[in-house]
């Protein structure tokens, strides 16, 4: 649209649904340090009530017609979304956009808001494998806005007033950095006449918005927290930004080493060793970096010797390429759960909104499993080798760990 909002549709004419969703490029790694945690403050205060609708009326809209409304906060995004029938579109369209054009910020709202997100923040620090993950991605990333949590902290929390919530909201909640997207049984034009109903006369903004690349942090954090049972552990190595060309080789390297039951550290660690019942490994991208982390939680006892299991794996993907048939696994692997994952409208939405945020242009899945299918045991490796290295490994571990030691010499890999 001419004031720089993004229109995009994808249409799924087998369904009956519809799910539309307002992607904003903002999230926790945009925020002022003093004000950690307003974005999901303000994704919290939207649904408090508007010029048009009371909180109840905002709940009870979408419900009455049978369908979903929702909203998430991440690093690099807000998004606003609805699932609905594909007949009561341009109600749930209303309702969804009413929470972003017409928002009250109200006083009293703010004060019982900040209470709820206290206790969600009670209530997370109570989560030990949550936990140790907010502690290993705060020393991962330390003294830079990708390091801090998405909820912000108590401290920065009690600091958000009426005006900042204002400020903040209109100085990013504008056309030029929102996304559309929608997907399901629809028109695309129809999708445009709606969208362009209520967002065609708002202005943009001029706002330049630079990243800063953070730095990652191969930082030993010992934890103690004697109340547990296990030893929560987080081990992690800097890995490539999103949009990078090695991206899928990256993939597969993450799928062999922990991305499902058939993988080596749940086969090894689990399964023959019998020390973990959760272990995996993960990739968290961003725009300009990365992390491929690793999770487990075992006893107390067995935690050193689960770290030199890990090493173990991350010594012998560096040494020996992976064999053919173990990366065919991994490849149908990652095809099967992409393209199931991308069967509801949902997923179909924000797979739209995502490719445009990130890579402003849409890759077919015919065109990602081809992609996927280049990449050779050759290259996994040079991958490989150019994430595990001793000095670049962090670990967090979180329990009770009376006493236990770790070094940069029990990382050697």
């Amino acid at each position: 649209m001419p004031n720089g909002l993004r229109i995009l549709t994808e249409v799924m004419q087998h369904v009956r649904s519809v799910s539309v969703g307002i992607w904003i490029n903002t999230g926790s790694r945009r925020e002022p340090p003093e004000h950690n945690g307003i974005c999901h403050f303000i994704e919290h205060m939207l649904f408090k009530g508007t010029t048009h609708r009371t909180a109840e009326q905002i709940a009870r809209s979408v419900d009455s017609i049978g369908g979903h409304l929702d909203a998430f906060t991440a690093k690099e995004c807000v998004c606003f979304n609805t699932k609905v029938l594909d007949e009561h579109l341009p109600v749930a369209f209303d309702v969804l956009s009413d929470l972003l054009l017409n928002p009250l910020f109200r006083e009293d709202d703010i004060v019982r808001e900040r209470g709820v997100v206290l206790e969600e923040l009670k209530m997370d620090e109570d989560n030990a494998d949550y936990l140790v993950h907010e502690i290993f991605t705060q020393n991962f990333w330390k003294d830079h806005p990708l390091g801090k949590p998405i909820l912000g902290t108590k401290e920065s929390v009690r600091r958000l007033d009426q005006k900042t919530l204002w400020d903040y909201f209109r100085r990013y909640y504008v056309p030029n950095r929102m996304v559309i997207s929608a997907a399901g049984n629809l028109e695309h034009q129809a999708v445009v006449d709606l969208v362009s109903r209520y967002y065609a006369g708002l202005g943009s903004s001029t706002d330049e918005l630079p990243d800063v690349a953070p730095q990652p942090h191969s930082r030993i954090t010992l934890r103690n927290k004697k109340d547990l049972e296990q030893v929560h552990l987080c081990l992690g190595v800097p890995s490539y930004p999103l949009p990078h060309e090695r991206r899928y080789g990256c993939y597969l390297l993450n799928t062999v080493l922990g991305g499902g039951m058939s993988s080596r550290l749940f086969q090894n660690i689990r399964e023959k060793q019998g020390l973990a019942y959760a272990v995996f490994s993960e990739l968290n991208p961003y725009r300009d970096t990365g992390c491929l982390s690793v999770y487990a939680g075992t006893s107390a006892e067995a935690a050193l010797k689960v770290v030199e299991l890990i090493m173990k794996e991350f010594r012998d993907l560096k040494a020996n390429a992976v064999p053919p048939e173990e990366l065919r696994r991994a490849k149908d692997h990652l095809k099967g759960s992409l393209m199931l994952s991308l069967e509801s409208t949902t997923a179909r939405m924000s797979n739209l909104a995502r490719q445009e945020m990130y890579f402003g242009k849409f890759f077919s899945l015919d065109e990602i499993a081809a992609r996927i299918e280049r990449v050779t045991p050759e290259e996994v490796a040079e991958i490989a080798n150019e994430f595990f290295r001793t000095n670049q490994v962090a670990v967090t571990a979180l329990g009770n760990l009376d006493g236990m030691k770790l070094g940069r010499e029990q990382l050697d890999c």
